[in-house]
């Protein structure tokens, strides 16, 4: 047993240590995962100048990861469908846990945190009924999971924090199963939605599109001004069809789709797979590495403009602009003009560039 003077050191002891911030691993504005010329696989963390903060080996291809809101951690989450996620200190570059998804769920990809950071949330798969989840981590009790929640939708790729810890969740309307990765399941019975649920599993809004888009898989989500949502979608029919591939909505709306012109919506190829607001929340863009372009909208839907990239996906904010990211190794800040910060060889980056809001 620990004697008394020896516990009140060790408490004053802890009472003094102090917390380790974000500045504690470099400042990173954004996380990026990638894979490296020798074909391993790495989280990075990066300035707003495209300098490398810290990097930190993955045993596998990553998708995206969930930053958290004050501490330097990042939960690094494998390619969906994944069965794993890191939980990963990103000023000592230790992995603090493992986080392996329960017996019949997998991971989609993406997580979010919410009570202060106290609760991780990740998007799953209930592949045996094929309905949406939400698996609940407690960082206090080491990372141990403490329940789940409907998503009230199947196949919920991306979720994000609103403010009272309202979660909303892309509802992608298909099944996967681990063991056949890249094999999409349901898509005759598809119906995506975009889910608001509460932080007890409560759905408070709903949201369908239209009967003849009901294959356009929802999957990604960014967050803009006065619960502003828009979301970035995925045609599971033609292709050329040149359907819309963004939306917009607010809870007790309808929903409003992007008015991109046809021409640039067949180029796109039915493929969404990124969107952010950039730092205002007036612009939102989404990126198709299949079309190798960035489509930039004003915050009703209107398009502005439009960036060839090739084999271009990450998004996330950079002022005024927006960081892109692509598979060839570049890195490049898009406002005014185009700037880019930086091409490393041999690194190609995986889909999503994470903001570290911090």
């Amino acid at each position: 047993m620990m004697r008394r003077r020896s516990f009140l050191t060790a408490l004053m002891a802890g009472a003094v240590a102090p917390r380790l911030s974000w500045a504690d691993a470099g400042s990173p504005a954004i996380l990026g995962a990638a894979r490296e010329a020798d074909g391993t696989y790495a989280l990075f963390g990066l300035t707003a100048q495209g300098a490398d903060t810290f990097r930190i080996p993955l045993p596998a291809r990553g998708h995206a990861a969930a930053a958290h809101p004050t501490a330097p951690e990042a939960v690094a989450f494998a390619r969906s469908p994944g069965t794993f996620a890191l939980v990963l200190n990103c000023a000592t570059g230790k992995v603090m846990a493992r986080l392996h998804a329960p017996q019949g769920r997998h991971f989609y990809g993406h997580g979010t945190f919410i009570a202060d950071g106290d609760i991780l949330c990740t998007s799953e798969n209930d592949y045996q009924a094929g309905q949406g989840r939400i698996g609940l981590w407690s960082r206090s009790q080491g990372w141990r999971r403490v329940g789940e929640i409907p998503t009230h939708g199947t196949g919920p790729h991306e979720i994000r924090r609103m403010p009272g810890d309202v979660l909303v969740a892309a509802n992608g309307g298909y099944r996967n199963h681990p063991d056949s990765p890249g094999v999409k399941l349901g898509v005759a019975e598809m119906r995506p939605n975009l889910a608001y649920v509460s932080a007890d599993g409560d759905l408070l809004d709903k949201v369908e599109l239209d009967e003849s888009l009901r294959l356009n898989s929802i999957r990604h989500i960014a967050l803009g001004r006065d619960g502003l949502v828009a979301f970035g979608m995925q045609w599971q029919g033609d292709p050329a069809e040149g359907v819309p591939l963004m939306g917009l909505h607010r809870r007790g709306g309808p929903a409003v789709l992007d008015r991109m012109p046809i021409h640039e919506a067949m180029a796109m190829a039915g493929y969404v797979g990124s969107v952010a607001f950039d730092a205002t929340r007036r612009q939102v863009a989404i990126s198709s590495p299949r079309g190798g372009r960035v489509q930039i909208f004003d915050d009703t839907g209107g398009h502005l403009r439009t960036i060839l990239r090739e084999d271009v996906c990450g998004l996330a904010p950079a002022g005024r602009g927006f960081f892109i990211s692509d598979g060839l190794g570049g890195l490049t800040r898009a406002d005014d003009r185009i700037t880019p910060l930086a091409k490393r060889g041999g690194r190609a980056w995986d889909h999503h560039l994470v903001p570290v809001t911090a």
